[in-house]
């Protein structure tokens, strides 16, 4: 069908978590409070890094960035499904979906190419300690960085540039909580085929080629570390390591579940909304918490930044009582 035939739907109905049995409130608060400790947990994290100059590494500029990211992964989805949870009848524009669809998968397609940057950070900081600091200068930190967020903006736009010009004319249902790519597809006049299969090809390219990059790196970190002679120097070496390995299991594992599938159109949506719940409310909320409670030096600079903060609150106060 084309698109000049037909009158296209201006708004969409998301169903979102349409089995709640009244339990709107009660799952509104917890997504609430998630959201509210995602934001202030990743801001806090590039507040302190930005503060504490032993901070200025190039691991902590890409966690900076990682923890950019995980505040606008989740802020692309979660408010909407926050509104929609007190509202009698989901609805979201049409051009407002597509922008949703596009912040949705440009944050998280960015998240892969910098938890591959980080992984070959750790690989050089390990593996090459001596050569790490003339390797990675702040301008190649910088010019991976850019890559990394570009490559997330050119993998992204043109699905979305495509979806947008399918033509939606018999449903304007959409069976999830956030506009997906699959459920919009499913509800599309015209041919998804190829759509779908370049969704898949680009969701193998980019999950599994960064994928197998950090699996890569991580085996050459580890055989070098299982080398170094100390048990304390391999404790200290496995340390700098285990939350971003923590973090890249818990994000590749949902999202190699919900979309490296050749047709995501005859997934299982009630299934894939929980999944996605998962993907988008718990793991960037967990994502500071992990990277902070192993890191020493997080942990100092955070303790500094709150000693400074009571001093200067007790100065204050004491000018006040003079």
């Amino acid at each position: 069908m084309a698109l000049n035939n037909c009158s296209r739907v201006e708004e969409f109905v998301l169903l979102g978590f349409s089995h709640t049995g009244g339990m709107n409130i009660v799952l509104f608060t917890i997504i609430l409070v998630f959201y509210v400790l995602t934001i202030a947990g990743n801001g806090l994290i590039i507040v302190t890094v930005r503060a504490d100059h032993q901070l200025q590494k190039p691991m902590y500029f890409f966690l900076s960035n990682l923890s950019c990211l995980g505040m606008g992964h989740t802020t692309a989805t979660v408010p909407k499904m926050l509104v929609n949870l007190l509202s009698e009848k989901s609805t979201v524009c049409f051009y407002c979906c597509m922008v949703q669809m596009f912040s949705f998968f440009f944050f998280g397609v960015t998240e892969f190419f910098i938890l591959t940057v980080i992984s070959f950070d750790r690989y050089l900081a390990i593996c090459n300690p001596l050569r790490y600091s003339t390797i990675m200068t702040s301008n190649l930190c910088l010019l991976l960085a850019v890559a990394s967020w570009a490559g997330g903006f050119f993998s992204i736009i043109y699905q979305v540039i495509m979806v947008a010009t399918l033509p939606f004319c018999d449903s304007d249902t959409v069976n999830h909580f956030y506009c997906d790519v699959g459920p919009l597809l499913k509800i599309a006049g015209g041919e998804t085929q190829l759509i779908e299969i370049l969704n898949f090809l680009v969701a193998v390219a980019v999950i599994l080629t960064s994928l197998l990059l950090t699996v890569i790196s991580y085996v050459f970190i580890i055989s070098t570390i299982l080398r170094i002679p100390s048990t304390s120097g391999q404790k200290k070496a496995f340390s700098t390591c285990t939350s971003h390995l923590t973090v890249v299991s818990i994000y590749y594992g949902a999202v190699l579940f919900i979309y490296l599938r050749p047709s995501i159109t005859h997934s299982s949506f009630s299934l894939n909304k929980a999944v996605s719940l998962l993907n988008t409310v718990v793991i960037p909320m967990l994502n500071p918490f992990i990277y902070t409670i192993r890191n020493m030096e997080v942990k100092e600079a955070l303790r500094k930044i709150f000693r400074r903060k009571t001093q200067t609150s007790r100065k204050t106060l004491h000018q006040r009582e003079m």
